[in-house]
């Protein structure tokens, strides 16, 4: 439509425009972290990694996923210039895991903090808590540089000690005491997949852990209310992003983003050793191993309060095709 010799689009070839926009964008994104994934990877992970002890001033190695666990649960917490929003996430979190421990004296856990290059008093945050609740409860590994949300995520998962795993956001957007939902879910497919193997194997199973299954929260339920109070440009950067996990990954997980995910110990050590983007895209890398490596998904819905805050903006996706 023309008016006044400018052209206009109608709000339907609009809207299906910046979608093809994003997919192609999103796809070139793709295509490019993967390629830059092979040439920092080996940098990153060839690197001693071990835990700061702020109270010893000592330098203690990192556990490996491979190696036998010593937790019930790990907590996965990812951190980049999160000084303001990380102190009540990780307070909230530790009250809780706390109370459990009180309550269930087989129950225990870790806190496992990455500090992803940040430039502001994040690692002074994650330190205080070492300090405060020990290093046998709280941990931190702290980046050389910003790798990214999925590529921290990655390196706390390979470093951590629990037979379950839950990765979740420094912000506390999601409810604490929902993890319990996705343990549940978890315990019911184990007990039942052990019943399973019994009957057709003399194979024993003994730990949670021992079997690959994952439970991600979704806030799908909460679409309608995002939708109507987030800004424009995510509403269309979502909208156009689930369009690709459903070319590329099946659309059988209806919120992928969602930062709060469990695993079983076997499923992460399949899954991270294996995941190669480092950014937001990490998520689909995961659903799209889950369905090539026939590890089950369970999509549960949690609580969820938007906190203010949020690192996605267009300049990031910019930052992930030039940086």
């Amino acid at each position: 439509m023309e008016i006044g010799g400018i052209w206009t689009l109608s709000p339907s070839i609009a809207i299906v425009s910046s979608l093809v926009f994003f997919v192609l964008l999103w796809i070139l994104t793709y295509a490019l972290d993967f390629l830059r994934a092979f040439e920092s990877s080996a940098r990153m992970d060839g690197s001693a990694v071990f835990l700061e002890d702020p109270t010893s001033l000592k330098k203690v190695p990192c556990p490996s996923i491979f190696d036998p666990p010593q937790k019930y649960i790990s907590l996965i917490i990812p951190a980049y210039n999160e000084e303001l929003r990380l102190p009540g996430a990780v307070d909230e979190t530790l009250s809780y895991l706390q109370q459990r421990a009180v309550v269930d004296r087989s129950f225990s856990y870790e806190v496992v903090i990455i500090d992803d290059g940040s430039t502001d008093g994040t690692a002074k945050v994650a330190f205080d808590r070492v300090k405060k609740f020990s290093v046998d409860n709280v941990r931190v590994i702290r980046l050389g540089a910003n790798y990214g949300k999925g590529a921290a995520i990655r390196k706390g998962m390979l470093h951590s000690r629990g037979e379950l795993l839950l990765m979740l956001d420094a912000d506390g957007a999601t409810k604490i005491t929902d993890l319990e939902k996705l343990e549940f879910q978890i315990k019911e497919f184990v007990k039942k997949e052990l019943t399973r193997k019994s009957s057709i194997s003399s194979e024993t199973i003994t730990n949670i852990g021992d079997i690959p299954v994952a439970a991600f929260g979704s806030r799908a339920h909460l679409e309608k209310h995002a939708l109507a109070t987030r800004k424009w440009y995510r509403n269309l950067l979502m909208k156009g992003f689930h369009l690709c996990v459903i070319l590329v990954a099946g659309s059988r997980v209806k919120d992928t983003q969602c930062g709060f995910k469990m695993f079983t110990r076997s499923a992460a050590r399949r899954l991270f050793i294996n995941v190669r983007l480092k950014r937001w895209c990490f998520d689909v890398d995961l659903i799209y191993l889950c369905k090539r490596m026939n590890i089950p998904i369970f999509e549960l819905s949690v609580n969820w309060t938007e906190i203010p805050g949020s690192k996605i903006r267009i300049t990031s996706i910019m930052y992930m095709l030039l940086g």
